[in-house]
């Protein structure tokens, strides 16, 4: 019998979120490929356009989500690209030029910046996070990328390290030319350092972000090293802003508590009762409109914080 600390219980459910969700992945690795071929030649609006396209990708990609559909079949279907103008409407806060432009103030001089991403569920969400950072590195926004993961299968669909190579390898072994092409990519990313996974105990604790400084001091030094940080998710959300009953006008820098070792970014589905930085009156109608607005997922925010503009 293998030993039962290496057992994922919900690996079944993650394997087959990942296999069903295929056609979604070919349209990604082929849309990514076509975007790597031409990058020479793209204006910085076309760079933009494109990055906002695979930002919002990997924002939807929270949807395919185990905890939130019981276990139910949740793979990704349609193409990722197509759906997005159709979701536009739901993103409740949109903070995507913040975020460019961060990526953008962090270009030194034949040295773009450090990108951090606290991962979320492993399925077709990882894959959209994986083709996220594939154009990052390729568009040259950013230099590396390190990814952060669960220690152990906590929550559901979470990514673990296993997770993380077995996804890596999978599309590699794609018997199709632009899924193996990516996998290919991003295998040798790994290899030369230029992506990297990394688990902490912290992620798996009960502490809200705004602890981190004090109980994980290694880590939040591990993430003031990076120019962005993405939070994936809507755990990370809860626990950027303590969970909290917080009226949804507060702000979002108020809701993280002194949290902000960089700027940050959270990229998340609505799928537990809490949401801050809305407009006043937003919150009252989507409520009378939508009861369920905060957990039924169909609702999203992009939403960003950075420490140096309160300086």
């Amino acid at each position: 019998i293998p030993p039962i600390s290496d057992y994922d219980y919900f690996n079944e459910a993650k394997t087959q979120s990942y296999f069903e969700s295929q056609q979604a992945v070919m349209t990604l690795c082929t849309y990514v490929e076509g975007v790597n071929k031409n990058m020479e030649k793209l204006s910085k609006n076309q760079l933009f356009e494109h990055f906002i396209k695979l930002l919002q990708v990997s924002l939807w990609g929270n949807k395919c989500d185990l905890s939130i559909s019981a276990g139910q079949e949740n793979s990704q279907k349609i193409s990722p690209i197509d759906s997005l103008n159709s979701l536009q409407p739901f993103i409740l806060v949109n903070d995507s030029n913040m975020v460019w432009s961060t990526l953008l103030a962090a270009q030194k001089p034949g040295q773009p910046g450090r990108v951090d991403v606290v991962l979320d569920n492993a399925g077709f969400e990882l894959v959209t996070d994986l083709v996220l950072a594939d154009f990052l590195v390729s568009s040259g926004l950013a230099r590396e990328v390190h990814f952060h993961g669960k220690c152990f299968p906590w929550f559901v669909s979470d990514v673990t390290a296993s997770d993380f190579k077995w996804t890596i390898q999978q599309t590699m072994a794609a018997n199709h030319k632009w899924m193996s092409k990516s996998g290919a990519q991003w295998q040798r990313y790994l290899k030369q350092g230029v992506w990297s996974y990394h688990d902490h105990p912290f992620w798996t604790q009960p502490h809200e972000f705004c602890d981190m400084a004090a109980d994980a001091p290694d880590l939040y030094a591990t993430l003031q090293g990076a120019d962005l940080v993405l939070f994936k998710g809507d755990l990370n959300y809860r626990k950027l802003t303590g969970d909290r009953d917080w009226d949804h006008t507060v702000g979002f820098d108020t809701a993280l508590r002194g949290f902000g070792p960089a700027p940050l970014c959270s990229l998340r589905t609505l799928k537990a009762n809490v949401q801050v930085g809305l407009q006043p009156g937003q919150g009252e109608k989507l409520a009378s409109q939508d009861p369920d607005w905060m957990t039924s997922g169909k609702y999203a925010v992009i939403q960003f914080y950075s420490p140096k503009s309160e300086q």
